[in-house]
């Protein structure tokens, strides 16, 4: 059986502006779970020595408890306390939890597991969307390219244009399954285009691949427009490898 861990790992920021308090408890549970600090079977602190500890209130931690639950990461039993779930009950596609997992150090699995899941579905989206989109749609995805050439992926501004070049692709495939996934493949590369930036800087100019894939969609090319992602997502997979390395 298990022991019980106290929370002597984590550390709660102060809350600032309209950061909510449980918000915070919740991020930093999050981050000790997605960083292994507290495994699958943990049972976690009691509110009342969590909440003494770090000197928030116990509806606070209540509060964050239930954001946690509804992600998955941990259930709540009369008499037994609040455990962290089994790895397979996680929401690992929520956003929170993506950002909670690059915010310690993810595991080669798990990045390998996102680039999966972008050549699964970013590719057939991308191929979609040379067929459906519209002049709106090709609008948005020129000022975003023009935004992270401007800009460049190393900033917060550039980053965030390029998660509206993918999330515009997504979009202008015209389909609601696609769109559900959204912001998770969205979230999945401003994450690990911040984690190879971390760890060695961007090791070449990603900017010609996504103009290409922009050429492809404009000129409703589905199977250029196929090809083109497929290459990107796989530029992109080799580097976060060599991020990866020692």
């Amino acid at each position: 059986m298990r022991q019980e861990r106290g929370p002597e790992n984590i550390t709660l920021p102060l809350a600032t502006g309209t950061r909510r308090i449980h918000g915070s408890v919740a991020r930093d549970l999050g981050v000790a779970i997605l960083g292994g600090r507290y495994a699958p079977g943990d049972v976690l602190p009691g509110e009342i020595e969590f909440s003494e500890k770090l000197n928030v209130s116990c509806t606070a931690y209540r509060e964050a408890i239930r954001i946690l639950s509804a992600k998955g990461l941990v259930e709540s039993r009369p008499r037994t306390g609040t455990r962290v779930s089994q790895r397979s009950r996680w929401n690992l596609l929520d956003p929170d939890i993506l950002a909670w997992a690059f915010e310690s150090e993810p595991s080669e699995s798990f990045i390998r597991d996102l680039f999966e899941l972008r050549m699964i579905v970013e590719p057939a989206a991308a191929a979609l969307a040379a067929e459906r989109r519209s002049g709106l749609d090709i609008a948005r995805m020129g000022h975003a390219l023009e935004e992270m050439g401007r800009h460049g992926l190393a900033t917060e501004a550039g980053r965030a244009a390029d998660q509206a070049f993918h999330n515009t692709i997504l979009e202008a495939a015209r389909n609601g399954a696609l769109m559900a996934l959204s912001s998770s493949i969205a979230a999945a590369v401003t994450w690990t285009t911040i984690f190879k930036h971390r760890r060695q800087g961007l090791p070449r100019d990603p900017m010609p691949d996504h103009r290409a894939l922009y050429d492809a969609i404009v000129a409703g090319d589905p199977d250029a427009a196929r090809a083109t992602m497929t290459e990107l997502v796989r530029l992109a997979l080799a580097d976060t490898e060599l991020a990866m390395r020692p």
